[in-house]
């Protein structure tokens, strides 16, 4: 997987790519500092991973020192759960520029380390913060300010499917042309919405102007608010997409404990039912829930792939120093 010492040495991106870099975190630093948004550090080495079953958490080992045992740790996939111990303790409105780290993510558009942009509104709904967002993004790319479209007219538009009304037999046959009909038919509802929004949806807004998809299905809600809206119960979830590529995921926080801790449950068991290791919850973060989270909208968004889509290039590896083949 890595590249020869003697042939790897250099760095992928140009030196142009890595002064847009350094361009865009003062952008994003002046910007949060106009709507005084503290900047805060949190850990990347800590001793909980993430129970979501599409994302896989890097292990490392932390040697025993003395008077302690060897701890088992992660390299977080993101800084969202310390940085809700900070919104429990009281810290306002934060921002945070952070190494993250995702295993098995390797390819265009994915490095297992990468820059993430993760912030916090305490007062703010999801529809705030993506007023907030937008300007963000669109001020820093030069494009109009984004679109809205609830993730149900989504699918209907460019997959010609409703996706709380379609049969699972009906979604899964869908399925069929990009994962073949034997595995189509073993997935779940969501795994099959997901193949249809990667597949079909995203390639379809690759000619929209900027586009927020809201109002995902509650069964899709991960660590969002959940409402009945005309019926349906719906995620108070965003995501922005740009050129077809996915650059953000938000929310209007869940700040209920025990549903949070069901949650983690009910991840844990779709991950033993795929086989793969059950991640024990993050107690301290249960614990800071339960202490009192504000009321707040959060969202992380993927630095690398914003300063892609400023430079016209498809490959991560343009934007980033040393990739992991060459880390």
């Amino acid at each position: 997987m890595f590249d020869k010492p003697a042939a790897g040495w250099r760095p992928s991106a140009s030196l142009n790519a890595l002064e847009s870099r350094a361009q865009q975190l003062h952008f994003v630093r002046d910007f949060f500092a106009a709507r005084k948004v503290l900047e805060v550090e949190t850990p990347v080495l800590a001793g909980h991973g993430v129970s979501d079953l599409n994302i896989d958490s890097v292990k490392a080992c932390v040697a025993a020192t003395p008077g302690h045992s060897d701890l088992e740790a992660w390299l977080q996939t993101s800084p969202e759960y310390h940085m809700k111990r900070l919104l429990a303790a009281g810290a306002g409105a934060i921002y945070q520029i952070s190494r993250a780290f995702r295993d098995g993510e390797r390819g265009s558009r994915h490095n297992p380390e990468f820059s993430l942009l993760e912030w916090y509104r305490p007062g703010f709904d999801d529809q705030q913060l993506m007023q907030e967002v937008g300007e963000l993004v669109c001020d820093w790319l030069q494009l109009p300010n984004p679109q809205r479209l609830c993730y149900r007219d989504a699918l209907i538009k460019f997959v010609g499917l409703d996706p709380f009304e379609a049969t699972q037999q009906c979604l899964a046959s869908r399925c069929e042309a990009w994962v073949g009909a034997d595995l189509a038919h073993t997935l779940e509802r969501d795994a099959c919405l997901d193949i249809l929004m990667s597949h079909e949806v995203e390639p379809a807004l690759r000619s929209e102007p900027p586009t927020f998809i809201t109002h995902y299905p509650a069964s899709q809600a991960a660590l969002a608010k959940t409402s009945r809206i005309e019926g349906l119960e719906v995620a108070h979830r965003f995501e922005l997409y740009v050129e077809g590529v996915e650059l953000c995921n938000g929310y209007w926080e869940l700040t209920d404990a025990t549903e949070q801790r069901r949650r983690f449950e009910q991840d844990n068991q779709r991950r033993a039912d795929a086989g793969k290791p059950i991640m024990p919850p993050d107690e301290r973060f249960l614990s800071a829930i339960d202490a009192g989270l504000p009321d707040c909208s959060g969202v992380a968004l993927g630095l690398d792939r914003l300063l892609m889509l400023k430079l016209g290039t498809g490959s991560i590896d343009d934007v980033i120093a040393f990739p992991i083949e060459r880390a």
